[in-house]
């Protein structure tokens, strides 16, 4: 009986001295998303996260969480971003859009994209680092969300992304269509014209970027291949993501039983000899 007392009292000393954490509930713009305004209307290889012009597009993009956003996650613990959001603005007329989609997660290490010798840009090779984070398909009629914004949602809620302080998040957007493609430049996502360099573009008629991810070019971006921007404007962003903060504790501090400012083992031995001898300590 004695033993279990014991043991009881120690696993109730070790609980105490957990400290209380409330998961919260985040969210920040890049940009201005909720009143995203300018749209891009340029080339359309230049735009992110895909466009609709032809079958195959791939964006990838990087954000710099820990330099642009540092006020943002100040304080924060265990930070899982739960969702991505992107805006694009419809002007088509011509035909329902339905795509595949795929998109990767990973942290990086560096501030900007490599090069090789030759001065080619590189994409992150995410495609052979693991599955995507998500993967579903998308779509929406084209006549009755005409002069309408349309958002991309990427729902990470079933697999929350942890990120890691002092790296940096690229994210890879895999667009296949599976209907037709567009004909002309009519649906433009919202971005941001003074981030820059942040992403790189893949675009073809024949070949996915995952079958490009395979072939022996791989993880170079040419301008070679039929489309792809290596300079391009990173998209309105609003992304979601849960954290903890240390809960505020009362004083004296949980499981500090002998009052000395700090939860150690000799809490423990002094909940034991309370149990044991029914005195409290002076």
């Amino acid at each position: 009986m004695k033993k279990l007392t014991l043991l009881l009292a120690a696993v109730v000393a070790m609980c105490l001295s957990v400290e209380a954490q409330e998961v919260k509930q985040g969210v920040f713009e890049v940009g201005d998303f909720t009143n995203a305004s300018e749209f891009y209307n340029g080339s359309y290889f230049d735009m992110a996260p895909t466009n609709f012009y032809l079958d195959h597009f791939a964006s990838q993009m990087m954000y710099l969480y820990f330099s642009d956003f540092a006020s943002e996650f100040a304080g924060k613990q265990n930070v899982k971003l739960t969702a991505i959001y992107y805006k694009f603005n419809d002007q088509s007329v011509y035909t329902d859009i339905l795509a595949d989609y795929k998109f990767y997660l990973q942290e990086v290490d560096v501030n900007e994209f490599q090069k090789d010798a030759d001065g080619y840009k590189l994409y992150f090779d995410c495609v052979n680092a693991g599955d995507p984070a998500v993967s579903g398909a998308f779509e929406y009629e084209a006549f009755t969300s005409f002069g309408e914004d349309v958002e991309i949602k990427v729902d990470l809620s079933s697999a929350p992304f942890a990120i890691t302080p002092g790296k940096n998040l690229v994210v890879t957007a895999v667009f296949d269509l599976t209907g037709e493609c567009m004909s002309s430049s009519d649906d433009a996502p919202f971005y941001t014209s003074d981030i820059r360099d942040r992403v790189m573009t893949y675009s073809d008629n024949n070949d996915s970027f995952l079958d490009y991810a395979n072939s022996s070019d791989y993880p170079r971006c040419s301008l070679s291949l039929s489309g792809g921007g290596t300079s391009v404007s990173l998209p309105v962003t609003r992304i979601e993501y849960t954290y903890t903060e240390d809960a505020e504790e009362p004083c004296p501090k949980r499981g500090d039983t002998n009052l000395d400012g700090q939860v150690t083992i000799s809490d423990v031995t002094t909940l034991i000899d309370y149990l044991l001898s029914g005195q409290w300590p002076n």
